[in-house]
């Protein structure tokens, strides 16, 4: 029996030397964490997040409703959802600081923050908090520096178009097609250039940019997939769509326009011959408000993303596998001497290799419209399933008759 006790003993100062360590872990560590009961009480913080969420008494706070602490909309909803789903939940927002004083109040500048939602014991969530002010910064330096350099690429990259036209139609056939050759880079890099000045817009001024009107997504659909036509039928690949004959949004119509061209790219790049690419409409709740939205469905034939690429699909220059997207050309591959150049008058996608931009502008520019797009693999299929969620009100509409 002495020795059962004393075995209880030991392994009773063990649990209490790891709950020690593990508590001066949680005091020192260089993240915020909280503990919430399954009555939203607050009942344990660290330094870290005191010091993110200004609270202003970290230590021997006696349990008190979050809401009372923090006014964060968003850390509400994390840790709600995280309750509901029973799994690790992730979300980033801007957090800004709310104090009775108003004096502190105007000192405090809000900040991008990041959290990490465990579900615990008996309803109890646990949030890491992490401060994501640093690498935003450094993000925006970054855009910063790539729409300087393409700025500064965009008018020589035009004299050079303009030089290398002029000698297309001057020279002998042996040397047009070193010409024809300099004049498709040229073009490419012409886009890609037009590509990161357009993010760059989108990004200082998403919606001042925008010239709103009636679109019907139906025409803007077919019309998107006639300009890829030539690409698709390379591979015979056929669109398929199924939704409301018209549907009818406001929005700007080149920008939509944009967005098709990319996700149609992307699929039948993608998309192995002989297949068809679905597109699938139609109206939905929003989540988020009592309101409908347009749920735009683009699901192809090709293997699907690969999941460690998944989160970073929409970042720009992202690219899940280089070696697929990187014609001959940017390989230094020459061609053979009998060989022609693309020409000049097919469609864009033709003439532009993926430099990891085509996403990125779908993001930017669907988020400008207030919008929401995700990238998965479908279910069924296992192919690339990119989903498209727009706002959309009732007087918009001028028809939903469904087609098959």
């Amino acid at each position: 029996m002495r020795r059962i006790i004393l075995s209880h003993m030991e392994n009773q100062r063990f649990l209490e030397q790891e709950l020690a360590m593990w508590k001066h872990i949680c005091h020192v560590a260089p993240i915020g964490f909280l503990y919430v009961d399954r009555e939203n009480h607050l009942i344990r913080c660290n330094p870290k997040a005191c010091q993110l969420l200004d609270i202003q008494q970290c230590q021997h706070i006696p349990p008190r409703l979050l809401l009372e602490l923090v006014r964060s909309y968003e850390l509400d909803q994390l840790i709600e959802q995280t309750r509901k789903v029973g799994q690790h939940c992730e979300r980033e927002w801007i957090f800004h600081p709310v104090s009775a004083e108003q004096a502190i109040l105007s000192q405090q500048q809000p900040r991008p923050m990041r959290g990490y939602g465990l579900p615990l014991a008996d309803g109890a969530v646990g949030v890491f908090l992490e401060n994501r002010q640093e690498a935003t910064l450094l993000a925006q330096q970054r855009d910063r520096w790539t729409s300087d350099v393409a700025h500064e690429l965009k008018t020589p990259l035009t004299s050079i178009r303009l030089v290398a036209e002029t000698l297309q139609t001057r020279l002998e056939p042996p040397l047009r097609t070193w010409v024809d050759r300099l004049l498709h880079e040229t073009i490419r890099l012409s886009g890609l250039v037009q590509d990161l000045l357009d993010l760059s817009h989108l990004q200082a001024s998403p919606t001042a940019r925008l010239t709103k009107q009636p679109v019907d997504l139906v025409k803007l659909i077919q019309s998107a997939w006639q300009s890829l036509e030539p690409l698709a039928r390379k591979k015979n690949l056929q669109l398929h769509y199924s939704g409301p004959s018209s549907l009818v949004i406001l929005a700007d119509e080149p920008r939509l326009h944009r967005v098709l061209l990319n996700v149609f790219d992307n699929s039948i790049k993608y998309s192995s011959p002989e297949q068809e690419i679905r597109v699938c409409m139609g109206l939905t709740a929003n989540t988020t408000s009592t309101t409908q939205q347009v749920h735009l469905e683009v699901i192809d034939a090709g293997p699907g993303f690969p999941e460690s690429a998944l989160p970073h699909v929409f970042e720009r220059f992202y690219q899940a596998d280089p070696s697929r997207t990187r014609s001959g050309y940017e390989l230094g591959m020459a061609r053979q001497p009998d060989s022609s150049p693309p020409s000049s008058s097919e469609p864009a996608a033709l003439m532009n290799s993926s430099c990891g931009l085509g996403l990125a502008i779908v993001r930017q520019i669907v988020e400008a419209h207030q919008g929401s797009v995700t990238a998965g693999n479908h279910p069924a299929t296992g192919g690339a399933w990119l989903q498209i969620f727009l706002p959309w009100k009732p007087s918009e509409a001028v028809s939903l008759e469904s087609v098959t």
